[in-house]
C-alpha cells in the first residue's frame, strides 16, 4: 500500500490550503489524537506533515504557547486547553443542557449513570455523562469513541440506518473488535441483533464492553435531514439489575429522547 504522503505536493500538507498553517495545526492535533500512546516526536510529526523539521518546530511552538499541545521530554501530546474548548462546545449544545436537567429530576434515571452519544461512522462519541450511580465503572469517558458493536447506544443508532448501508459497513465475514468474552464477534451476529433491536425498540448490552455491567439505549429523533444521530444509554450493575428496573429505565430514556428530539422542548 502506497504511503498517503506520496500524493502530497513538494510543499507538504496544506500547500494548497488558503491557510496552510491552520491546516497543518489541525493535522498535528489529529495525528496526536490517533497515536497509539498519545505522543509523537518532532520527526514523527514532520513526516506526517511532509514539511521540514524547522517549519514543524515553529508550528509546534505556537501550538504549545496556545496550550493546545504539551511537551513531554522529546515527545508532544495533546494539551488541556482542548478539554476546555470541548467542554465549552458541549455546554452550549441545547441537547446536552436538557439532558442534565432531565436526569436530575427523573425518578429512576436520577440514581443511575446515563450518557448521551453521537454516531460517527462505525463509532459513537460520548458527549455527556450524568453520574447518578458512580459505582458503575465505565470504559468510556466524555469525548471518547467506542465501536458501535460494543455498546448499546451504538447498536440502536446503527439500527436506524438503511439495510444496504449496514451491509456495506459490516459485510458478512467481517470480524468485530471485542472487549470481553461476551462481545459480538462477527458482522452476522451484529446484524442479527440489529433485527431484534428494531422489533424491541431499544438496545441491550450484556457485559459486552465491561464485565458486570449491562446497558440499555434508545435513539433520539433527528432534527431534520442533517441533524446529528444522537442516542441515550443507561448502565446498571448486572448483579442488581432486573427486568422491572430495565422497563422503568427504558420508559424514562424514551421520555428524555422525545424531549431532546422535539425542537419546541
Amino acid at each position: 500500500m502506497a504511503d498517503s504522503r506520496s500524493s502530497r505536493s513538494s510543499e507538504g500538507l496544506g500547500a494548497s490550503s488558503p491557510a496552510p498553517a491552520v491546516t497543518r495545526a489541525a493535522a498535528v492535533l489529529e495525528a496526536l489524537a490517533a497515536s497509539s500512546n498519545g505522543r509523537l516526536t518532532l520527526s514523527d510529526l514532520a513526516r506526517e506533515l511532509g514539511i521540514p523539521k524547522s517549519s514543524t518546530s515553529n508550528l509546534l511552538l505556537a501550538l504549545e504557547e496556545a496550550r493546545l499541545i504539551t511537551r513531554q521530554g522529546s515527545d508532544f501530546a495533546l494539551g488541556r486547553k482542548l478539554v476546555e474548548l470541548g467542554a465549552a462546545y458541549l455546554s452550549r449544545m441545547d441537547e446536552v443542557q436538557e439532558f442534565y436537567r432531565f436526569c436530575e429530576q427523573a425518578p429512576t434515571l436520577s440514581g443511575e449513570t446515563v450518557r448521551i452519544a453521537m454516531l460517527d461512522g462505525d463509532h459513537v462519541i460520548y458527549l455527556a455523562r450524568y453520574e447518578g450511580h458512580p459505582a458503575v465503572r465505565l470504559t468510556s469517558n466524555i469525548g471518547d469513541k467506542m465501536p458501535v458493536s460494543l455498546c448499546a447506544v451504538g447498536k440502536i443508532l446503527i439500527a436506524r440506518l438503511h439495510d444496504h448501508d449496514i451491509a456495506e459497513m459490516f459485510p458478512d465475514g467481517m470480524q468485530l473488535p471485542t472487549m470481553t468474552q461476551h462481545s459480538l464477534r462477527t458482522a452476522e451476529e451484529f446484524k442479527a441483533e440489529i433485527a431484534t433491536i428494531r422489533q424491541r425498540g431499544y438496545a441491550f448490552e450484556d457485559e459486552e464492553s465491561t464485565l458486570g455491567v449491562v446497558c440499555l439505549a434508545v435513539p433520539v429523533p433527528t432534527h431534520g435531514a442533517h441533524g446529528p444521530s444522537l442516542g441515550l444509554s443507561v448502565t446498571a450493575l448486572k448483579a442488581t439489575y432486573s427486568e422491572e428496573q430495565g422497563a422503568l429505565m427504558v420508559k424514562e430514556l424514551q421520555e428524555l429522547a422525545h424531549l431532546l428530539g422535539n425542537p419546541m422542548g
